[in-house]
Formats: C-alpha cells, sequence, structure tokens
C-alpha cells in the first residue's frame, strides 16, 4: 500500500521546479538533496514486488496522488501506478521526477513509428518553430545525417530568432562515457569538443542567437544516461527510442502535450542536476497553464471529420478497403472493429485494421474510415523530403503528415513496396533490396500518426534513475514495477515490442501470465547486441529466453504465447542486426488495449538494473489501437516473424534459421563474444 509518506509527497506543492521558479539560478542537484534528502542514485532497494493485490481503499488513495483532469483512470491504470508509488518509500526521486507531478495528463496530437531518421526530422521542426528554449537528451549522440538534421534546425532556429530580435536558450545533454565522469558524473562540454568531429555541434559564430549549453552524462560503472526526449518551450515533450545516430532502426516517438511536459521539464532539470547557465526561460511557465498547442491549431483540427476519422477530398473509397479484403494470415496485431471509448470491448490483438478513436463509431458498416485516407490524399500532393542537405521546415504538424506519406508515394516506375523500400533505406545501408510482396490495400506504410483532437487522458512518469555499480540492486523503480504490475493485473492480453528481452524479473511475470490465460505477444530484433547480451549477467540473447520459456510451457499453454522476430515492412523474414540492413529498435508495452507504456527502456538486463530510462504511461483505447495499427502496418512481423513454439527459434520453410542466427546454445567461450558488446554498450555505439 501506498505510505503515509509517500502520499504526503505526492500532495505536496513543492517540486524541484517549483523551487527553481522561485530562484532559477539553484543546481537542480542541490534542490533534491533539500526537499528529499539523498542524491538521485544514492540509494537502492533490493525489493522484488511483492505488494499484495491493492484494496479499493489503495486505489483511491493512489487516484489522489495524481492530478489527473476530468478525466478519471481505469482501475487498470490506478492499479499499476499504486505499485509504482509503493516504489518511492526508499528514494523519492528513484523515478527521476518530483513526486507531485509523476501523475498527471496530456494529449498525443502525433505518433511516429518508422525509420530514425524521420524521427529527427520531426524533432528538427519543432527545434526550428521553437520560441524560447529547447532541451534535447540522448544516449548518444553520433556525428551523422540524423544529427545534421538537428544541427541544420538550430542553425535555423537561431535565424528565426535573430528575425525576433530575440536569442533561444538550448540545453543538450548525452553520454559519451570518460574517465572524468567517475570524478563528477556531469561533464560540462567544451565549444572545442562539441563542434569536434566526433559530434559537430554548431558553433557559436554559426547559431549567434542562440545559448548552447552542452553536458555530458554517465554514472560509471553501468548507469547509462539511456533517456531519448526533448522539452519545448515547457509546452511541447517528444519521448522517443532513437539515439542520434545513422543506423538501420525503426524507431518510435510520441508528441505529447498538456500539464505532463511539467512531469518531463522537472525530470529534465533533475537529470541536468547542476546549475543551468543560463537558466530556462520557462521557469516561470508552467505547461499546465499553456494549453494544448497543436489541438488549438486549425491545421490539426482540419485533418479530421467530426467523428474523429481522417478527412480527405474523397470520402468514399469502395470496395478496395473492405474487411474482406485482408489477408486471412494477418491475425497478431491490429486494430479489431468495435467501439474503443472507455469501457467498451475490442482488441488491439486481433485481427483487422481499422483506427479507431475514443466516441467513434468502428462497428462493422459504421461511419469509421481507415487512417490509410492519408495515402490517398498524399497521392495528390508532391513534396521534396526533408533531408540534412535539403532542409524542408513545415509550420505545422498537419503539413509534416502530408510530407510524410507523400515521400512514400510511388515514383514513376516504382511499385508501392519499392516506394517503401527506398524509405527504409538510410544513409548506412543504401542498396538493400526488398522481397515482400505489395501490401493490401488497407496495409500502406504510414509512418506519422496524427490522432484526432481528444480530451487530455490520464498519464504518469514511469522511468528509473541510473545505477551504476556493477550488482542489480537497484530493480525496485517506477519502470520496472510499471511493466510487471501491467502484467500481473492484465485480463486480456500483453504486447510487448522490445530488441531484447531477458530481464530476469520479467521471465516469471510473463509465464505467469500465459499460464492464467493471458495471451502474451512479444516481437524482439534477432541478434540486437548479441555479443553484450552474452555477457555474465547480462540475461542471455533473444533465442535462448523464448528457448526457455516455451520449453516451461505445457503444450495447452503454449497456445497463449507468440513470440516473433522483427521483419521489415518490405521483408519477408528476419535479418540479423549484424549485417544492419532491417532491425527494430523499439520500445513498446500495451495492456488491454487501453494502457501503454512507451519510451526508451528495454525489457533486458541493463535498462531493468543500471540505466536512466524515460517512460510515459497513458490510458486510452484511442491511443493504443492507433499504436498497434502502426505496429502492424509499418513492419511484416506479424505476417513472417513468428517463432517455433518447441524451441523459440525462427526458421524459414525449409527448416532453417536466419544467417547469424546463434540459437539456443551459444557455446562454451559466448562470454568473450559478450566483453566485446559491453564496451560497445557503454559507449553508446551499439545502438541500445
Amino acid at each position: 500500500m501506498v505510505s503515509q509518506k509517500v502520499f504526503d509527497l505526492c500532495q505536496g506543492n513543492t517540486t524541484i521546479s517549483s523551487e527553481l521558479a522561485r530562484d532559477p539560478t539553484l543546481a537542480p542537484g542541490h534542490v533534491i538533496k533539500k526537499l528529499y534528502g539523498t542524491d538521485v542514485a544514492d540509494h537502492a532497494e533490493l525489493k522484488h514486488f511483492k505488494e499484495p493485490r491493492a484494496s479499493a481503499e489503495d486505489l483511491e488513495k493512489a487516484y489522489q496522488c495524481g492530478k489527473w483532469g476530468s478525466t478519471r483512470p481505469t482501475e487498470l491504470f490506478l492499479r499499476i501506478y499504486h505499485d509504482v508509488l509503493c516504489t518511492l518509500e526508499g528514494d523519492p526521486m528513484v523515478g527521476m521526477t518530483s513526486p507531485p507531478l509523476m501523475g498527471s495528463s496530456g494529449v498525443v496530437p502525433l505518433s511516429i513509428i518508422a525509420p530514425l531518421p524521420d524521427i529527427c526530422r520531426h524533432m528538427s521542426n519543432c527545434i526550428a518553430r521553437a520560441e524560447k528554449e529547447v532541451y534535447l537528451a540522448t544516449n548518444y549522440w553520433q556525428a551523422s545525417a540524423a544529427s545534421t538534421l538537428i544541427t541544420n534546425s538550430l542553425k535555423e532556429l537561431s535565424r528565426r530568432a535573430g528575425e525576433r530580435g530575440e536569442k533561444a536558450i538550448v540545453k543538450i545533454i548525452y553520454d559519451r562515457g570518460n574517465a572524468k565522469q567517475f570524478i563528477d558524473n556531469h561533464q560540462p562540454v567544451s565549444e572545442k569538443e562539441y563542434t569536434g568531429q566526433n559530434v559537430k555541434l554548431p558553433h557559436p559564430h554559426e547559431i549567434p542567437h542562440i545559448d548552447l549549453q552542452v553536458v555530458n552524462y554517465h554514472r560509471p560503472i553501468f548507469g547509462t544516461f539511456h533517456s531519448k526526449y526533448m522539452v519545448v518551450d515547457r509546452k511541447i515533450a517528444i519521448l522517443s527510442s532513437n539515439n542520434i545516430q545513422d543506423n538501420d532502426n525503426v524507431e518510435m516517438m510520441t508528441h505529447i502535450e498538456g500539464p505532463i511536459v511539467d512531469s518531463f521539464y522537472d525530470m529534465s532539470l533533475a537529470s541536468w542536476h547542476n546549475e543551468l547557465k543560463p537558466p530556462l526561460p520557462s521557469y516561470n511557465s508552467p505547461a499546465a497553464l499553456g494549453g494544448l498547442p497543436s489541438f488549438q491549431q486549425q491545421s490539426h483540427r482540419g485533418m479530421f471529420n467530426p467523428d474523429g476519422t481522417v478527412r480527405t477530398q474523397q470520402q468514399s473509397r469502395g470496395a478496395a478497403f473492405n474487411q474482406d479484403s485482408r489477408p486471412s494470415d494477418q491475425s497478431t496485431l491490429g486494430a479489431q472493429p468495435g467501439g474503443l471509448s472507455a469501457g467498451q470491448q475490442t482488441s488491439v490483438l486481433a485481427d483487422g485494421n481499422q483506427i479507431g478513436y475514443e466516441g467513434q463509431d468502428t462497428t462493422a458498416g459504421g461511419k469509421a474510415r481507415e487512417l490509410p485516407d492519408v495515402v490517398q490524399e498524399a497521392q495528390n500532393t508532391s513534396l521534396p523530403e526533408h533531408t540534412e542537405k535539403d532542409p524542408h521546415y513545415d509550420p505545422d504538424i498537419a503539413s509534416e503528415v502530408t510530407r510524410a506519406q507523400s515521400v512514400l508515394t510511388p515514383r514513376a516506375g516504382e511499385t508501392r513496396m519499392g516506394a517503401i523500400t527506398r524509405h527504409l533505406n538510410t544513409t548506412i545501408q543504401p542498396d538493400t533490396k526488398g522481397n515482400a510482396p505489395e501490401c493490401a490495400p488497407g496495409d500502406e506504410m504510414i509512418t506519422f500518426i496524427p490522432h484526432p483532437t481528444h480530451e487530455p487522458m490520464p498519464m504518469a512518469m514511469v522511468c528509473r534513475k541510473p545505477w551504476g555499480a556493477p550488482n542489480h540492486q537497484c530493480v525496485h523503480v517506477p519502470q520496472n514495477e510499471a511493466f510487471l504490475s501491467a502484467i500481473r493485473n492484465a485480463e486480456k492480453n500483453v504486447f510487448i515490442q522490445t530488441p531484447n528481452l531477458n530481464a530476469e524479473p520479467l521471465i516469471p511475470a510473463l509465464l505467469a501470465a500465459v499460464r492464467r490465460g493471458i495471451e502474451v505477444y512479444y516481437y524482439v530484433c534477432l541478434g540486437y547486441n548479441d555479443a553484450g547480451e552474452l555477457l555474465p549477467g547480462q540475461g542471455g540473447i533473444n533465442e535462448m529466453i523464448s528457448h526457455k520459456l516455451y520449453t516451461s510451457l505445457n503444450e495447452k499453454e503454449k497456445e497463449n504465447l507468440h513470440v516473433f522476430n522483427y521483419v521489415g515492412k518490405d521483408q519477408t523474414q528476419p535479418i540479423h542486426n549484424k549485417f544492419k540492413k532491417r532491425s527494430c529498435h523499439i520500445k513498446l508495452m500495451i495492456v488491454d488495449e487501453h494502457i501503454g507504456i512507451q519510451g526508451n527502456g528495454n525489457q533486458d538486463t541493463q535498462s531493468w538494473y543500471h540505466s536512466q530510462e524515460v517512460n510515459v504511461m497513458l490510458d486510452s483505447y484511442a491511443v493504443c489501437a492507433a499504436w498497434a495499427d502502426g505496429i502492424r502496418r509499418n513492419q511484416n512481423t506479424h505476417l513472417y516473424g513468428a517463432v517455433s513454439k518447441e524451441d523459440g527459434c525462427w526458421r524459414d520453410a525449409q527448416g532453417n534459421m536466419a544467417d547469424g542466427a546463434i540459437g539456443t546454445d551459444p557455446g562454451k567461450f559466448s562470454w568473450a563474444k559478450g566483453i566485446v558488446g559491453a564496451v560497445q554498450r557503454v559507449r553508446g555505439a551499439g545502438g541500445f
């Protein structure tokens, strides 16, 4: 149960950000010690999730520990949030956010499920449109085409700020481990270093109307700053799975607005730790008072009909998108037709391809149409792609959506699948060939997923602090408890996508869920950082875990567990990560179709025990259905990625494993490969 101590902390009004609003020259680290009596990584509580099931009284107490706005969270959300709050007993900052700000509300105008550059494109647009400030956090920053999208936008922001006669403030924090961090975890980065060949941020003379401050943060030995987010003008939060580097990954991002942005801002201050020189201009301008910028734009509202469906010039598209046109084997992940407002029944893990929105009729024969209407609209528009060599900044989300889908429209002589291959082929693998057949109507790749105007939904920060010590003591943290509580309280189904799944406490939780009849689906990436996962104490590679799970179940129980290896949208089989052609780095959990947990945290040992992670949990059938549909349509995992329920390994029709796959037995000297992987992981080069 939530103790009186934690309840009082959550009910209070004093936070890191409120103290800096009073005096912006304070160092957030000093404020944390003053308010909570601890540094953000001094305390670890070795406690393994043995809280009894919360009573109705406990749930009401958890409800009172958040500021949810006009929408009451569902019982499942409150059960998870109650269990998350219990982790604050020993260290109130274990979740990197002041307790009064952990439970809040917000909206999601846009989600992106796409190759990494697409997320950097949206980030660059948000930076260019910033009014006063940008705070950007990433695990690994590497000079690259992706980073050039960001640095170009900083130059554009400087230009626009100069035209306004203003100066913007930009803070960037990343993790490029060095020996000095044994003395001071937060190392100021000099102008010479951040403009050098490895990082290539703009020189001050290139951005005369920006005041830039850069920090390199790592808590030795294993306390990686794995966070990937951005806060713009204290009005917008971008939460993503990607680093700022070039790779072959498909990634996921959410654009978030509303009061929850104050929680992101508070967490950003805690991560920065030292005095901000100069302070962020928004220190006394809470997001809770700033409205919902995207929903206030007519261009965003204009994308949708009054019922929340996507508006196009062609209001009826005939039989091409009839339910009967879907492939019969497309049964793993999709939004099932059915009302999606709170309390109604649907399944994002069953057959179907419609996206529903709260309050919208999506029943068979109803008025709902599908998001592929975005495709139809884009076919009438030809726009150049926004690239690092040829920037094209858009004024709003609606314009970005149109440009993104226009890029996926086939060129002369190009098939639709050929256009997808072109888009998936980023700078490091420009010549990868696709072999998938043309996708069925209704299954077109849609990378920028707009959400219609909706009321703020319950949201909670479910993060974790970094832990550098080479042990597994720091495990009872909000992120881990959110994952476990969601699984043990699920009533119907659990969906997970993650590069790796091997965290020790997760395995028995999944087995218990499967044995009590919960349908569990999880997608992992074949071979993702296999070397690092083979290091002693890291949990093992994906094939070893799926093998362990399936061989622990009887034949009846196996029917409830569905494990898949990621397959790119233009492919018909998994491609091992070592080839750097088609990989996936998404971190997502959806439970019972309405609880979504998205952000930075992998389901692996490093994320569960060591890295600083930032995740948000939300309560919305509509958003979770849209995410599920985006996962399904933007990859072919559900069609071609199922592993064997006998040994947990993927095989082709001839019974062969994919090239490069290690299988269930990595051999006696796997630890040697693990050392190489560990070095890559700590420095961020492994892309984790």
